[in-house]
């Protein structure tokens, strides 16, 4: 049976809305909006549903809480784009690689990623992020089509890259070492970041 805790001091309460968040991530990712209610957030949590409104409110406000991304990692991210380019392809999957395996911000990531799958609100925020955050502070390309194409050509494979590895697990890439991946990938953002992107007519 779920606890009834009453609001207590305020590192209490943080914990408490800690845990609601995180059962609140769970729950909107494997059930979408429509198939998720307060009562089953708090129950996962464990505590009593009307301290889930007493701390969000609404179900609006809470998949609104429980999505989004980590003021951190959104500050991480500008910083990486500020990496030397002949560097930049590396450390902008090392960035994705890290901010996955964090406590905080994986099941920030991953809840977004599966949520925006059936979620109209949810697809939008994902859409504000990779375009403003992981495509808009990039300064690659000769105009602003060019910082586009190469900006959203990088976001595409480092979230491919995060599904496959992280959300859907898929060996090998699964279990292969951050190293490895760097390897095998980053020269492909690197060719996104400084490569030749005009295509190409087949000639016949």
């Amino acid at each position: 049976m779920p606890k009834n805790p009453a609001p207590g001091p305020r590192d209490e309460r943080g914990v408490l809305s800690g845990r609601i968040l995180s059962a609140a991530r769970d729950e909107f990712a494997k059930h979408g909006w429509a198939g998720t209610t307060m009562r089953a957030v708090a129950r996962a949590a464990d505590v009593d549903p009307a301290l889930v409104y007493h701390y969000f409110g609404s179900k609006e406000a809470l998949l609104d809480a429980a999505t989004n991304p980590p003021q951190r990692w959104l500050d991480g991210v500008a910083r990486t784009w500020a990496t030397p380019v002949d560097q930049l392809g590396a450390a902008l999957l090392r960035l994705m690689l890290g901010a996955w395996a964090d406590e905080e911000i994986g099941p920030v990531l991953r809840a977004v990623l599966l949520t925006a799958a059936h979620d109209e609100a949810t697809r939008e925020k994902l859409r504000r992020v990779v375009e403003g955050s992981l495509m808009g502070v990039s300064q690659l390309g000769v105009d602003d089509k060019d910082r586009l194409v190469r900006s959203g050509l990088i976001s595409s494979q480092i979230m491919g890259l995060a599904m496959m590895r992280f959300v859907w697990k898929i060996e090998p890439v699964g279990s292969m070492t951050d190293d490895q991946l760097v390897d095998a990938i980053a020269p492909n953002l690197q060719h996104y970041i400084q490569g030749d992107l005009k295509s190409r007519t087949i000639q016949t």
